[in-house]
């Protein structure tokens, strides 16, 4: 039988926190999901620890053969997915054990096709998104992305109908496809209770930075990136 979630995470050298993200899937109180996980070349530890998970029958863990990208690995793993839903989870962040079955039933009592969730900033007390939540999601999103990436569960026809994610942004690709998504004609939500636990590090480079900026703002003014 194909499972109701399938969850997609992408990894690239994050061996200090993988054990715990993978475990906060596995510890879902709603356990109907498959686990596809790719390691994008990473040069750490952390295909060992995914091939430590090799007897949990929920994970299947896949091998980029060079270094292609979170956009792209992303997209590599839909195209493997049986699920009804995708979840997204990253790697270096936590989802809360109630966070799958809670966002199903808000997904069904809105009759939505895209659910987020708010988040907890790891290691604080601050909750994310916090003015921007009470605004419309089309307002927000001429500005911003209102949504954590890795808290989306969407249907998977859904992001089908957009062509996945637009493999021309490397960055800020979780913008341009919620954007692509309410532009369809799909409605979203974002519950508010915070499910998730981000993760923000505080060594990303200028130049890491800047790109992020770049993309965002090729999103926000509908322009084509040309990097």
């Amino acid at each position: 039988m194909k499972p109701l979630i399938s969850v997609i995470m992408s990894v690239y050298n994050d061996a200090d926190n993988l054990d715990s993200s993978i475990n906060s899937i596995l510890n879902q109180d709603f356990q109907d999901f498959e686990f596809l996980i790719m390691n994008d070349c990473s040069t750490d530890e952390s295909l060992n620890i995914l091939n430590s998970y090799s007897q949990d029958n929920r994970i299947k863990v896949f091998q980029n053969e060079r270094n292609l990208g979170l956009t792209k690995s992303l997209n590599v793993l839909l195209n493997e997915s049986k699920g009804t839903f995708i979840a997204r989870q990253d790697s270096d962040d936590l989802s809360l054990s109630s966070r799958f079955s809670k966002q199903l039933d808000y997904i069904k009592n809105k009759k939505l096709d895209v659910c987020g969730t708010r988040a907890i900033i790891k290691g604080s007390t601050r909750i994310t998104p916090n003015r921007s939540y009470y605004l419309p999601i089309r307002t927000t999103l001429r500005i911003k992305n209102p949504f954590i990436h890795g808290s989306l569960i969407f249907k998977k026809t859904t992001i089908e109908k957009v062509n996945y994610y637009d493999e021309r942004f490397f960055y800020s690709q979780d913008y341009k496809l919620v954007k692509d998504i309410l532009h369809s004609g799909f409605s979203m939500g974002i519950l508010k209770e915070p499910l998730y636990v981000l993760n923000l590090r505080n060594n990303i480079s200028t130049n890491f930075k800047d790109k992020q900026k770049y993309y965002a703002d090729c999103v926000r003014k509908n322009l084509e990136p040309n990097e």
